[in-house]
């Protein structure tokens, strides 16, 4: 299980949920930057590492897997520039090529001799940040149950999909376990998909990066975003504990009160499971 090849014409898919509520517009703790404006950069972010690992040096991206994003709040649907209701994946070949925008930053890099240059780099944007409305993760995890359910029926012999939900607040439409396990039963002959729960908090609690057990998480309803989540496979408890955190068998893909780091590296985990050598270059260190 979870140990099909990764290829081209086997490809894999990664789909994510984003809370685009209006308690997104709150601060991000640590960051200067609203939780919507930092999801957005962090999702920005994993893109465009995603681009390089299936980059074979050159202009050629390899369509290792097909992604997708589902923003959430005043309405639900694609938010990944280029997708759309009926086309709600796409090859990552595709996101290389089609950015919805180019931004200019400025950054420092050392001159070599104890001093810094200021150079202008060209950032790709897919997404950006969104706050309005309420909580809809039942409605969006209908969508995403509706999109996976259809990928897996065309790719039934694939690394099962990986799904990520990010958010910060309580479900405005109500109980979302049950669309949740829909998902989680959903599978390919390689295995069920992967559901994974980043909960963004604002209370002042310690962080909990993929528990195996709900004890010490606050409230029932980050009790109950743990109990949805899935256990991580092998591969990727492997990856993790490597990436520095401390994690025990059965440790679940949940993480609560994350900071924005700690989201980076849960989604660059996620991200890399889904390309042939992402992972194992995390944890052997070999190159393909």
């Amino acid at each position: 299980m979870y140990s099909a090849e990764i290829n081209r014409t086997q490809r894999a898919c990664l789909l994510l949920l984003i809370d685009q509520s209006y308690s997104m517009s709150e601060p991000w703790a640590g960051t200067g930057m609203s939780k919507a404006d930092q999801l957005a950069l962090t999702v920005n972010k994993i893109l465009g590492n995603a681009v390089l690992l299936c980059s074979k040096g050159d202009d050629r991206i390899f369509d290792y897997f097909e992604v997708g994003i589902i923003g959430y709040g005043m309405d639900v649907g694609p938010v990944l520039h280029g997708t759309d209701l009926g086309t709600p994946l796409i090859p990552i070949g595709e996101v290389a090529r089609n950015p919805k925008r180019m931004d200019q930053l400025t950054q420092k890099i050392s001159d070599g001799v104890g001093g810094f240059l200021e150079v202008q780099t060209n950032k790709p944007v897919w997404v950006d940040p969104r706050f309005n409305g309420q909580t809809p993760m039942v409605k969006a995890f209908g969508t995403a149950a509706e999109i996976i359910d259809s990928w897996c029926r065309q790719n039934p012999r694939s690394f099962p999909p990986i799904v990520i939900n990010i958010t910060d607040g309580v479900s405005s439409d109500g109980e979302p376990t049950d669309v949740a396990w829909q998902i989680r039963e959903t599978a390919t002959e390689d295995g069920n998909v992967l559901l994974f729960n980043v909960h963004v908090s604002g209370m002042p609690n310690p962080p909990a990066v993929m528990p195996n057990a709900p004890a010490g998480l606050p409230d029932a309803y980050a009790k109950m975003l743990f109990d949805i989540s899935s256990e991580l496979p092998p591969q990727m408890l492997e990856a993790t504990a490597v990436a520095g955190y401390e994690v025990k068998p059965g440790a679940r893909g949940f993480v609560y009160n994350a900071e924005a780091h700690m989201v980076v590296d849960f989604l660059d985990i996620g991200t890399r499971a889904v390309t042939p050598t992402g992972l194992k270059e995390l944890t052997d260190g070999r190159e393909s």
